[in-house]
């Protein structure tokens, strides 16, 4: 996804004629394709079990999963699973994966979007009789969850864009009645942090040049200057909560430092503690009791590494590494901290959710996450380390497939979004369809992904087509240098910044790449940034001073040199272009000047849009349609082996608007 710079310190706590084919399956036996591999559906379609949760008073578990094969929210009684039901039952698209009870014990409060467009607007469902009741305004807007404390069980502050939507206001909101009253009318802000008496306390701006100034709301209402944060520790730096007395802050920070760091902050003596920190990353999460109470603090290289806070943590953990191997997510608590839900992160098996009883000291497997992969032969997610050509370290991952024992294989690069985010290990629904395919899989945390240090994320600064994608050529000469990589058998595949890497990689390197397939990529940075939502308009400044300022003369002059569109020219490999046709992050012209100019020039290029998606592909009908054509695609052009839709059409808005005719049976 193409992720919003100020995911961390601003939002705290707080992605020709055309022949549509919505029902059919227009995928005929296309040569190579092998009936008896692994379902795409294994891989692709809605897990069994999402975000798993427990009541503030630890009866009950609530979770996302599906009813009909649409995501929806269902409860279940913590002393008998079997009775588990949906209190939700929507049926046309997935319900957001957050949500959160109230202190009622009785509600929960969710969000959803309409086909894509992000705009969240939020609702309570009571479990008991069903009543769901809308929160914020039910169109137009983007809503976010701002506090919840036990003092206010039947209350939360939520914040969204309804009267402005550049800035979110404030509003404490009854979850039974939907009662709303503004609390804060936001004007200039861009985040808003609370406590739990759910008073403002501190909101953040920033300048031309991306420095955070971040004030302190004083009694008589006005804002005193709080702290400043430089732009090159925007993505490194959070403002996480209060304590429950109000007096101390917890952040995460890296002003000073490389690595960033958890501090706590005493809002009387404006001294600085050190909580936890790590040699080797960024201290990316930091989790916290029901008093908000600091337990322990999470560092991610190429696995996840906790550092305890509090004594009662080290406990928690040791019990949890006796229960079994996996990367640890602390979910939820019950509200005495007796209880608490865990997720287990698994690479060659489903993760698992699982129960802590601090009371008893076990931990009781809930759920499988997916089934379905029970019996299925995955393969390792190897965490792998690449010298960039100008030395920096690049923790990639890669995944062999089985032919690969018996010498070069092709190989799949696969990019990440954001491009401020990052890969992590665990289970890869794409790397693990691609190496039962035959592909050698491999990721690359580039230059600018989260989580190595502010250093590491600085030296993306005007680097987007330049040293960020040599970063990726870096990756493919080490595979082929280490023997997993046939050279002439590369392709590349990538979504939002990875789909403006495809384009790059077409444009630039097309002699390195067999074939490219690009998700939603940005074409033209001029245009692009001339069509953000107007919610990102706020912080449009780190965008100016990281990337270019399309409104200078040199800023603009950089925009479009680095610009694929602009080398359309050097571009001759086959392509594959899909586009949620609601996408408000890379709008759907991106697309399409792109595909026109692919046109003019006769290279290659299948275009394949959904009328239903936005940044994303949320459907599982329009995933599975789309995986299917990528498939069919990367079969051609790389050898892999290739497997029939079958029904995986079934249901899905896919239309192909040209070059049906370039992929095997698609027609």
């Amino acid at each position: 996804m193409l992720a919003p710079i100020d995911r961390r310190l601003f939002l705290s706590r707080a992605v020709a004629l055309g022949v549509s084919l919505p029902f059919a399956n227009r995928i005929g036996a296309a040569r190579g394709q092998t009936p008896d591999l692994v379902a795409r559906r294994v891989f692709f379609d809605n897990p069994d079990y999402i975000n798993v949760r427990l009541s503030p008073d630890g009866t009950h578990l609530s979770y996302v999963a599906p009813v009909d094969g649409v995501n929806n929210l269902w409860i279940a009684p913590l002393a008998d699973l079997k009775t588990a039901r949906p209190v939700t039952r929507v049926t046309d698209r997935n319900i957001g994966v957050y949500h959160s009870w109230g202190y009622t014990n009785r509600h929960l409060v969710f969000f959803r979007d309409h086909d894509g467009d992000e705009n969240f607007r939020a609702a309570s469902v009571d479990i008991v009789s069903g009543t769901i009741v809308p929160l914020t305004p039910e169109t137009g807007v983007k809503s976010f969850k701002q506090e919840a404390d036990r003092k206010f069980p039947e209350e939360m502050l939520l914040r969204h864009n309804q009267r402005d939507k550049r800035y979110f206001d404030l509003f404490r909101v009854n979850i039974v009645t939907g009662a709303s009253e503004l609390v804060f009318e936001n004007h200039e802000y861009l985040g808003l942090i609370t406590d739990s008496a759910f008073q403002l306390r501190l909101a953040t701006r920033l300048t031309a040049d991306g420095t955070a100034e971040v004030f302190e709301r004083r009694p008589d209402g006005g804002w005193a200057p709080f702290m400043t944060v430089p732009i090159a520790d925007s993505d490194t730096t959070e403002l996480l909560d209060f304590s429950a007395d109000g007096k101390t802050l917890y952040l995460i920070d890296s002003r000073g430092r490389d690595k960033a760091a958890f501090f706590a902050f005493d809002m009387a003596t404006r001294r600085t503690t050190l909580l936890a920190a790590d040699d080797d990353a960024d201290i990316a999460l930091a989790i916290f009791d029901e008093n908000r109470r600091p337990l322990a603090a999470m560092a991610n290289t190429d696995r996840k590494r906790w550092h305890a806070v509090d004594h009662s943590a080290e406990q928690d953990l040791a019990d949890l590494v006796r229960h079994g191997a996996g990367d640890i997510t602390f979910v939820s608590n019950s509200h005495d901290h007796g209880l608490g839900t865990v997720y287990y992160e698994r690479d060659t098996e489903s993760g698992e959710y699982a129960l802590l009883d601090r009371g008893t000291r076990e931990v009781r497997k809930l759920f499988t996450q997916r089934q379905s992969l029970a019996g299925v032969a995955l393969r390792k997610l190897e965490p792998v380390v690449i010298r960039s050509r100008d030395g920096l370290r690049l923790n990639c991952y890669l995944t062999r497939p089985a032919e690969a024992e018996g010498g070069r294989v092709p190989l799949v690069l696969v990019i990440h979004g954001g491009p401020y985010l990052r890969d992590s290990w665990g289970f890869s629904p794409v790397h693990q369809w691609l190496a039962s395919r035959g592909y050698a899989v491999l990721s690359v945390n580039y230059r600018g992904s989260t989580g190595f240090g502010k250093a590491f994320v600085t030296a993306a600064d005007h680097e987007w087509g330049g040293k960020m994608h040599d970063d990726l050529i870096d990756a493919v000469d080490w595979a082929v240098a280490q023997g997993i990589a046939d050279p002439k058998r590369v392709g590349f595949f990538g979504g939002s910044y990875g789909g403006y890497s495809a384009l790059v990689a077409a444009t630039k390197t097309p002699d390195v790449f067999a074939c490219i397939v690009d998700l939603f990529g940005i074409s033209n940075l001029v245009t692009f940034m001339a069509t953000i939502p107007p919610y990102w308009g706020p912080w449009i400044s780190v965008w100016k001073n990281r990337l270019g300022d399309p409104g200078t003369e040199t800023g603009h002059a950089f925009l479009v040199e680095r610009s694929p569109l602009t080398h359309i020219d050097r571009a001759m490999r086959p392509i594959l272009i899909a586009q949620g046709m609601r996408d408000v992050r890379v709008v759907a012209a991106e697309s399409e000047q792109m595909v026109n100019a692919l046109k003019q020039r006769n290279v290659p290029v299948t275009y394949v849009t959904f009328a239903d998606e936005g940044h994303g592909f949320v459907r599982p009908q329009n995933r599975l349609a789309f995986y299917g054509v990528a498939e069919a695609f990367l079969a051609k052009h790389l050898g892999g082996r290739c497997q029939p839709t079958g029904g995986d059409f079934a249901g899905s808005s896919l239309k192909i608007e040209t070059g049906g005719d370039l992929v095997p049976g698609l027609r």
